[in-house]
Protein backbone atom coordinates (compact mmCIF):
# COMPACT_ATOMS: atom_id res chain seq x y z
CA UNK A 1 0.00 0.00 0.00
CA UNK A 2 3.06 2.35 0.96
CA UNK A 3 4.17 2.08 -2.85
CA UNK A 4 0.52 3.48 -4.08
CA UNK A 5 0.35 6.05 -1.92
CA UNK A 6 3.97 6.98 -2.22
CA UNK A 7 3.49 7.35 -6.44
CA UNK A 8 0.08 7.78 -6.51
CA UNK A 9 0.27 10.17 -9.77
CA UNK A 10 3.06 8.71 -11.41
CA UNK A 11 0.58 5.04 -11.47
CA UNK A 12 -2.31 7.34 -12.33
CA UNK A 13 -1.11 9.06 -15.36
CA UNK A 14 0.41 6.04 -16.15
CA UNK A 15 -3.26 3.97 -16.18
CA UNK A 16 -3.64 7.15 -18.51
CA UNK A 17 -1.20 6.34 -21.12
CA UNK A 18 -1.64 2.88 -20.94
CA UNK A 19 -5.58 3.10 -22.00
CA UNK A 20 -5.07 6.04 -24.26
CA UNK A 21 -2.27 4.17 -26.21
CA UNK A 22 -3.16 0.48 -26.26
CA UNK A 23 -6.79 1.39 -27.02
CA UNK A 24 -5.46 3.66 -29.97
CA UNK A 25 -3.40 0.28 -30.94
CA UNK A 26 -5.79 -2.10 -30.89
CA UNK A 27 -8.09 0.32 -32.73
CA UNK A 28 -6.23 0.44 -35.33
CA UNK A 29 -5.68 -3.36 -35.10
CA UNK A 30 -8.95 -4.17 -35.52
CA UNK A 31 -9.59 -1.58 -38.20
CA UNK A 32 -6.73 -1.14 -39.76
CA UNK A 33 -8.43 -1.01 -43.67
CA UNK A 34 -10.36 1.62 -42.16
CA UNK A 35 -7.85 3.57 -40.32
CA UNK A 36 -5.56 3.53 -43.90
CA UNK A 37 -8.38 4.55 -45.64
CA UNK A 38 -8.94 7.55 -43.63
CA UNK A 39 -5.33 8.62 -43.12
CA UNK A 40 -4.63 8.14 -46.59
CA UNK A 41 -7.43 11.21 -47.55
CA UNK A 42 -6.21 12.90 -44.76
CA UNK A 43 -2.30 13.02 -45.43
CA UNK A 44 -3.22 13.26 -49.40
CA UNK A 45 -1.95 16.59 -49.85
CA UNK A 46 0.93 16.43 -48.01
CA UNK A 47 4.77 15.28 -47.98
CA UNK A 48 3.63 12.09 -46.13
CA UNK A 49 1.15 11.07 -48.63
CA UNK A 50 3.05 8.15 -50.22
CA UNK A 51 4.03 7.03 -46.76
CA UNK A 52 1.11 6.37 -44.92
CA UNK A 53 0.59 2.65 -45.03
CA UNK A 54 4.62 2.91 -43.34
CA UNK A 55 3.55 5.86 -41.29
CA UNK A 56 0.67 4.12 -39.63
CA UNK A 57 2.70 0.73 -38.93
CA UNK A 58 5.36 2.99 -37.29
CA UNK A 59 2.70 4.76 -34.83
CA UNK A 60 0.66 1.11 -34.60
CA UNK A 61 4.15 -0.04 -33.42
CA UNK A 62 5.30 3.09 -30.74
CA UNK A 63 1.41 3.14 -29.26
CA UNK A 64 1.93 -0.68 -28.29
CA UNK A 65 5.25 -0.74 -26.90
CA UNK A 66 4.45 2.37 -25.40
CA UNK A 67 1.03 1.38 -23.64
CA UNK A 68 2.75 -2.27 -22.81
CA UNK A 69 6.17 -0.47 -20.96
CA UNK A 70 3.37 2.03 -19.55
CA UNK A 71 1.24 -0.36 -17.90
CA UNK A 72 4.50 -2.99 -16.93
CA UNK A 73 5.90 0.73 -15.21
CA UNK A 74 2.67 1.15 -13.39
CA UNK A 75 2.80 -2.26 -12.13
CA UNK A 76 6.04 -2.19 -11.12
CA UNK A 77 5.24 0.61 -8.85
CA UNK A 78 2.94 -1.15 -7.73
CA UNK A 79 4.91 -3.91 -6.37
CA UNK A 80 8.41 -2.16 -6.08
CA UNK A 81 7.80 1.21 -5.92
CA UNK A 82 10.61 1.42 -8.86
CA UNK A 83 10.54 2.97 -11.94
CA UNK A 84 12.52 2.74 -14.36
CA UNK A 85 10.14 0.65 -16.68
CA UNK A 86 7.55 3.74 -16.14
CA UNK A 87 10.14 6.34 -17.29
CA UNK A 88 11.15 4.21 -20.26
CA UNK A 89 7.17 3.94 -21.19
CA UNK A 90 6.58 7.90 -20.47
CA UNK A 91 9.82 8.71 -22.93
CA UNK A 92 8.35 6.38 -25.84
CA UNK A 93 5.17 7.81 -25.32
CA UNK A 94 6.46 11.36 -25.60
CA UNK A 95 8.30 10.44 -28.64
CA UNK A 96 4.76 8.99 -30.00
CA UNK A 97 2.66 11.72 -29.27
CA UNK A 98 5.06 14.17 -30.92
CA UNK A 99 4.98 12.02 -34.38
CA UNK A 100 1.12 12.54 -33.85
CA UNK A 101 1.61 15.72 -33.85
CA UNK A 102 3.86 16.17 -36.34
CA UNK A 103 1.32 14.34 -38.44
CA UNK A 104 -1.69 16.69 -37.35
CA UNK A 105 0.74 19.53 -38.26
CA UNK A 106 1.68 18.40 -41.65
CA UNK A 107 -1.75 17.52 -42.37
CA UNK A 108 -2.94 20.99 -41.10
CA UNK A 109 -5.17 19.91 -39.27
CA UNK A 110 -4.65 22.22 -36.30
CA UNK A 111 -7.97 21.15 -34.05
CA UNK A 112 -5.99 17.62 -34.05
CA UNK A 113 -2.72 19.08 -33.24
CA UNK A 114 -4.41 20.44 -30.22
CA UNK A 115 -5.86 17.26 -29.01
CA UNK A 116 -2.30 15.70 -29.03
CA UNK A 117 -1.09 18.55 -26.53
CA UNK A 118 -3.70 18.01 -24.47
CA UNK A 119 -2.42 13.92 -23.85
CA UNK A 120 1.45 15.62 -24.22
CA UNK A 121 1.08 17.78 -20.95
CA UNK A 122 0.15 14.79 -18.32
CA UNK A 123 3.15 12.98 -20.36
CA UNK A 124 5.72 15.54 -19.77
CA UNK A 125 4.65 16.00 -16.23
CA UNK A 126 4.85 12.20 -15.69
CA UNK A 127 8.83 12.15 -17.00
CA UNK A 128 9.40 15.33 -14.38
CA UNK A 129 8.04 13.62 -11.67
CA UNK A 130 9.79 10.21 -13.04
CA UNK A 131 13.13 12.21 -13.03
Amino acid sequence: MEHITANAAQILILLFLTITLLQSGIDKIMDWSGNLGWLKEHFSKSIFSGLVPLLLAIVLLMEMVSGILCAVGAFQFLVSGKSNMALCGALLSAVTLLFLLLGQRVAKDYEGAKTIVVYFIPTVFLIYLLQ
